[in-house]
């Protein structure tokens, strides 16, 4: 097996001491969620993970264009590169959980390609239009590393608009849960834990750790209306028919990636983990990421989940020895 090993936080108070821990246990890559809503601010956590670690690659992931505007995130760039140089890789896509749990769709793919080349003539030191001005980085030394600031960008995408954009603008792209293959850096985004010898899927601590991946793909499917994708996705689905459709995406999102909400909770079993590949056994993970490299990933982002990462980023780790 020759994926790259990395991992992906839901950007938390601590997740800066995690990416250490992460560093120690080797692996290469720490992808920081970027969504308000949700998690502890990502630049903030990125640059304290930065000041804490010396190897690991360091970046959000992935974060979405309408959050901020192209020169607040050209200086947060900029902040994380005087920290950790060349470790730095920055991914971007058009929103999903950080839209999604704002009640808005994800933005199109010709306003991220737009804004990808706004921030990168910026971090170049050239001139820039946006909102119909003329915009440059104008910190002097101290305020800024000198520009040019180059940083390599990872598109998160999923579709044949989102790869184009990954073409022309990127080096490679992230996506879940399936690779996007052909290109030459792919990162499967990847939920779920380990099991310990003879430990059943639906223990309290699987479904701790792995339960909120089952839940974004409900999230996903009520969405994008693809509840076929589940077996008892509709079932599911009409345990939020007691919210009203103005807030329904606030509970719908209420967790996610972090916790099992209340109305998930009832659907979140050690069967769906068992048949979703979700809590899985060391053998039956290494045949899951043997199937992630066959299908083009050539980097596994594994996001771990609840009360005790540290375990469970040293088990995913122990995969891949």
């Amino acid at each position: 097996m020759t994926l790259r090993m990395s991992c992906a936080f839901n950007t938390a108070l601590d997740s800066h001491e995690h990416a250490r821990v992460a560093e120690q246990l080797g692996y290469q890559r720490a992808w920081f969620y970027d969504s308000p809503a949700l998690y502890a601010d990502v630049w903030v956590q990125l640059c304290r993970a930065a000041e804490r670690t010396s190897r690991i690659g360091l970046g959000p992931g992935v974060m979405v264009p309408s959050l901020r505007h192209p020169m607040a995130t050209a200086a947060a760039i900029a902040q994380l590169v005087s920290l950790a140089g060349d470790r730095v890789a920055i991914a971007i896509g058009s929103g999903f959980t950080a839209r999604l749990a704002m009640g808005q769709r994800p933005i199109r793919w010709a306003d991220v390609a737009h804004y990808i080349q706004v921030v990168q003539a910026l971090l170049r030191g050239e001139d820039a239009e946006w909102e119909g001005a003329v915009i440059r980085m104008l910190q002097y030394p101290g305020f800024a590393p000198e520009r040019p600031i180059e940083v390599p960008w990872v598109i998160g995408a999923a579709g044949p608009k989102g790869a184009a954009v990954a073409r022309e603008h990127g080096v490679g792209v992230i996506g879940a849960p399936r690779p996007v293959p052909g290109f030459d850096w792919s990162s499967a985004l990847t939920f779920g834990t380990v099991l310990d010898e003879g430990e059943d899927p639906g223990s309290a601590r699987a479904v701790a750790a792995a339960g909120p991946g089952a839940s974004v793909l409900l999230h996903f499917a009520l969405e994008f209306d693809q509840l076929d994708m589940l077996p008892n996705g509709k079932e599911w689905a009409a345990a939020y028919d007691d919210v009203p459709e103005r807030e329904r995406h606030l509970a719908l999102h209420d967790g996610h990636l972090a916790a099992v909400n209340e109305h998930d909770s009832p659907f979140v079993t050690g069967p769906v983990l068992a048949a979703g590949g979700l809590a899985l056994r060391p053998d039956e993970w290494r045949r899951r990421l043997d199937e992630l490299e066959e299908a083009g990933a050539t980097e596994v982002a594994y996001q771990p989940a609840g009360p005790n990462i540290p375990r469970e980023l040293e088990t995913f780790a122990k995969l891949f020895d």
